[in-house]
């Protein structure tokens, strides 16, 4: 029998990229202690930023006539690591939570990310329902839109209006047919509420836009100050107004009325005389106040693979890593994407070997989804003074050529005496910056830099009827000296640097599961 090849070399095409969310510091979950092995979500990175362990050695050199060193020993590892991954409509919404320090505020779902998934077990015809577990309960609420997906047959899934739900399961208004046995994936999330006929209004007290309802309880929506959502369904005859349509972000909520503050459309009192109007919501995620106890510190081992070894595939690990940095980029005429960079507490290896194996888990892949584009899935990019009377404050700049989004978590390792690596990490305080570059059109723009004004900055993005928000509503502003140049647009470079607002909070992201067409970018 001939001998295996040698190997030579490992190409980096072989290579994947996967985390684990550990359940305490530097621990992962085991099915022996924990009830469940680790679940490693499968990543698609575009590259890698000084992955692994960086060690220090330190040499004796002793006095002598030799005049040479002794041999050193290593005395401390520097264990981080960062990747560049393009932007989907889901692949960030996982990784963010560790990068806000909090959980996914989630809408009543039953594949939720930090809870025990809900089983849809069937969907049945003559019922209109979906067969469910007793938490299903919290989908009861008449008027809810659902989004099905999932489910063999397409009459299962798509956009459903909630009837009612119990300990058994959840009814909805129209069409199922029978499924005994939907797949696994199988999932129901609430993403949005439709009004009763004729029910709501939008008033304007000067400027300022609310939408009112005479017959349902806003405050039981789920929904909070500085969330966005979308008015508006697909049908005009029945879904939405003639006039006010699009996204809007909320100031205050009270039981009869929405308020908004940033809009993107001009708003006009309006009734819905004859329409059941649609308004669509997603998830939440924002750095969360102390007093909500809602701050949750998140570690993770980051696992790359290298190829094949002499049995089993090899693999690198970052162990105890701690969301640090994270930077959206959103560049002319190309696809976004994403830095994001951890500092760990170690850096391990395994050799594919017999017994030197990856660890243990259940593999998820990567989504594979469709990445978004800065040119035709921007819904909108805007830079506005606040001002607090009018729900339509006025555009800064008319466009921008490149944009970035940042956090920085200022994580850093802590080190000991008799630890190689670190044994803990503390984060310092939660930085949202940036950097912006518009086109020049008027010099008051130019001057609420000068002027140091309060300035808010958002983007929306959305394809394929789903879509995000990225909101950092108070923010001071660097730069601003406008670069002329011959034969070319007068440009300005900006530096934006957010601050805690009014609300309790320096940066908000909305995930929309389910958006209208309408919705979509022009």
């Amino acid at each position: 029998m001939p001998l295996p090849c040698p190997i030579n070399k490992i190409d980096s095409n072989v290579t994947g990229l996967s985390f684990a969310e550990e359940i305490c510091y530097k621990v992962l979950p085991t099915l022996a202690a924990d009830g469940a092995d680790a679940v490693w979500y499968g990543l698609e990175p575009n590259s890698y930023s000084d992955f692994g362990g960086e060690l220090t050695m330190v040499a004796r050199s002793p006095i002598s006539a030799n005049r040479q060193n002794k041999r050193g020993v290593v005395t401390d590892l520097d264990a981080s690591g960062g990747f560049n991954i393009d932007v989907t409509a889901n692949n960030l919404t996982r990784l963010m939570q560790g990068f806000f320090f909090a959980d996914l505020r989630e809408k009543p779902t039953t594949g939720p990310l930090n809870a025990a998934k809900i089983v849809v077990s069937a969907a049945a015809a003559a019922t209109d329902k979906y067969t469910t577990g007793a938490t299903a309960v919290v989908f009861n609420k008449a008027g809810y839109l659902v989004k099905a997906s999932g489910f063999t047959n397409a009459a299962n899934n798509g956009l459903h209006a909630v009837v009612s739900a119990d300990a058994t399961g959840i009814v909805v208004a129209d069409g199922l047919v029978d499924e005994a046995a939907p797949p696994v994936a199988a999932k129901v999330e609430v993403v949005g509420f439709e009004f009763p006929t004729a029910d709501v209004a939008i008033v304007k007290t000067g400027n300022v836009a609310r939408l009112t309802s005479t017959a349902a309880n806003l405050n039981t929506l789920g929904l909070i100050v500085g969330e966005w959502i979308f008015i508006g369904g697909d049908v005009l005859a029945s879904g939405r107004f003639a006039n006010n349509v699009g996204y809007a972000r909320i100031s205050a909520i009270t039981a009869a009325a929405i308020f908004f503050d940033d809009t993107t459309f001009t708003s006009v009192a309006e009734v819905s005389t004859g329409k059941k109007i649609q308004i669509f919501f997603g998830d939440v995620l924002k750095n969360e106040t102390f007093a909500s106890g809602l701050i949750k510190r998140r570690s993770y081992n980051i696992e790359r693979t290298l190829g094949q070894g002499p049995t089993a595939t090899q693999a690198e690990y970052l162990e105890g890593a701690v969301p640090n940095e994270f930077t959206l980029h959103i560049p002319e005429a190309e696809k976004m994407n994403a830095d994001l960079t951890y500092v760990a507490a170690n850096n391990t290896q395994r050799s594919g070997e017999v017994g030197d194996v990856i660890k243990v888990g259940t593999r998820v892949p990567a989504l594979g989804e469709s990445a978004l584009n800065s040119t035709s899935n921007v819904y909108r990019i805007k830079m506005n003074v606040l001002d607090p009377t009018t729900s339509l404050p006025t555009a800064l700049f008319g466009y921008v050529t490149e944009g970035e989004i940042s956090i920085s978590n200022n994580v850093t390792p802590n080190k000991a005496i008799g630890v190689l690596g670190a044994f803990e990490a503390t984060a310092g305080n939660f930085v949202v910056g940036g950097s912006i570059t518009a086109y020049f059109t008027t010099v008051p723009a130019v001057r609420a830099v000068r002027n140091n004004a309060d300035v808010g900055f958002n983007v929306i993005l959305a394809a394929a009827n789903a879509g995000m928000v990225f909101d950092i509503p108070l923010l001071g502003l660097g730069g601003g000296r406008a670069n002329v140049e011959k034969d070319a647009a007068i440009m300005v470079p900006l530096e934006p640097a957010g601050a805690e607002n009014i609300n309790g909070y320096t940066f908000l992201e909305v995930v929309f599961p389910y958006l209208p067409t309408i919705a979509m970018p022009a």
